[in-house]
C-alpha cells in the first residue's frame, strides 16, 4: 500500500481545525501520515491538534510563512509517495483518498488526480452547490484560464511532480528546495499548476464525485477581490518569461475569465455596484467569453445587474430559485459522471 502524507498548513483556523484533523482519520484509506504545518498561528489551532494521539499526526513549527511557505515545509518533510493538501477549514469525505489512489494507480501518465467539490458554508452545512469542472483532457490553456483543480483542498499528487518542478532559493537564511512560490500570498495555487502544466508532462485529471467539502468564506471586502486579481496578474506576469507564447495567445481570454469569476464572489458578498463593474469589465476585455459559456457569463451578467438594481427582497427571491436550479442542475451531472466543459476553444 502505498504512503499518502497529507499536509495540512494552519494559521487562525481553531473554529475547524478539529473537524478538519477529523475528516483525514475516518479515511477508508489509512496509509497516511498528517503533517500539520504551524505557521505560526497566534489562536488556539495547535492546542487543538495535540490534543489528538495518534502516532500518524506530526506538528511541524515555524515562523510565519503563508500558505505557500507552508506547504512547501510540508513537502520538504513529506515521507510519501503521493502527496494531498488539505486546507484547515475544509474537509474530505471518507472515501477520497481511496479513490484518487485508485485511480493515480490505475492512470500511470497522471500526476495530478483531483475531484469536484461540495460547498459548504461558515458551519459545515452543505449550500446545495458544486464546484463542477472539467475532468479529462486539461490543456495549458484550460489551466491558465479556467484551473480545473478548483480549490488547494482537491488534488492527490505524485511526489514526482514536485521534483520535476521545484528550484531553490533563499528566502529564510538558507537555500532551500521551493515547490509552492511563496512570493505569492494570493494565487499561489494556480501559479503552481500552470508552471507543472506547461514545464512537465504529468497529465491533470479529475474524479467526476465531489469528494471535498470545500467551505465558501461568506466574510471579506470587495478590496481583498482586487487584491486576488492584481495577484493573478503577477502570475501572468511571472509565466510570460518562461512561456510567452501561450501567455500572449490566451492571456485577455484567462483575464476575462477571472475578472468573471471575481464577479460572481462580489455577488455572494451582496456587492451589486463591484459586481457590474466586474462583469462589465471581463467583457470588455474578451467578450468571447460570452460565445464560448453563454450560460454562466449571462447568468453572472444577471446576478450582477439584478443586485445592484432590484430591491432586496426580490432579488433574494430571484436568488433562491436560481441557486435551487443551478444545485439540482450540477447534482444530476455529477450522478451521470459529468465534469464541466470548460470549454476555451
Amino acid at each position: 500500500m502505498k504512503k499518502v502524507s497529507i499536509i495540512i498548513p494552519v494559521y487562525k483556523a481553531e473554529k475547524y481545525i478539529a473537524a478538519t484533523v477529523q475528516s483525514v482519520l475516518d479515511q477508508t484509506y489509512q496509509n497516511f501520515e498528517i503533517l500539520i504545518i504551524d505557521d505560526a498561528s497566534p489562536d488556539n489551532s495547535i492546542d487543538i491538534c495535540n490534543q489528538f494521539t495518534d502516532p500518524r499526526i506530526k506538528i511541524i513549527h515555524q515562523a510565519n510563512r503563508g500558505l505557500a511557505g507552508a506547504r512547501n515545509t510540508g513537502i520538504r518533510n513529506a515521507q510519501g509517495e503521493y502527496l494531498a493538501f488539505l486546507d484547515a477549514d475544509d474537509l474530505w469525505l471518507p472515501e477520497k483518498l481511496e479513490k484518487h489512489l485508485v485511480h493515480l494507480d490505475s492512470s500511470p501518465k497522471v500526476g495530478i488526480s483531483f475531484s469536484c467539490s461540495t460547498l459548504i458554508n461558515d458551519v459545515g452545512e452543505p449550500l446545495g452547490l458544486y464546484q463542477i469542472p472539467k475532468l479529462k483532457e486539461i490543456t495549458v490553456p484550460h489551466i491558465l484560464c479556467r484551473n480545473p483543480i478548483g480549490n488547494g483542498s482537491a488534488p492527490v499528487i505524485r511526489k514526482e511532480v514536485f521534483n520535476a518542478i521545484k528550484f531553490q532559493d533563499n528566502l529564510h537564511g538558507s537555500i532551500e528546495d521551493f515547490y509552492f512560490d511563496e512570493h505569492f500570498r494570493q494565487s499561489e495555487d494556480i501559479e503552481c499548476w500552470i508552471r507543472i502544466s506547461i514545464q512537465t508532462d504529468w497529465q491533470i485529471e479529475g474524479i467526476s464525485e465531489a469528494l471535498t467539502l470545500y467551505r465558501v468564506n461568506s466574510g471579506g471586502l470587495s478590496a481583498n477581490m482586487l487584491k486576488q486579481l492584481d495577484s493573478w496578474e503577477k502570475v501572468i506576469e511571472k509565466t510570460r518569461c518562461y512561456a510567452p507564447e501561450i501567455v500572449n495567445q490566451w492571456e485577455t481570454l484567462a483575464r476575462a475569465y477571472q475578472l468573471r469569476y471575481l464577479a460572481r464572489r462580489a455577488v455572494r458578498l451582496q456587492d451589486g455596484a463591484m459586481a457590474v463593474k466586474l462583469v462589465n469589465r471581463a467583457l470588455a476585455t474578451n467578450w468571447h467569453i460570452l460565445s464560448k459559456e453563454p450560460r454562466r457569463t449571462l447568468l453572472t451578467l444577471g446576478a450582477a445587474y439584478f443586485l445592484r438594481l432590484l430591491p432586496q427582497f426580490l432579488y433574494s427571491r430571484i436568488e433562491t430559485v436560481a441557486l435551487k436550479t443551478t444545485g439540482y442542475t450540477q447534482r444530476q451531472r455529477i450522478s451521470q459522471g459529468l465534469g464541466g466543459s470548460n470549454a476555451i476553444s
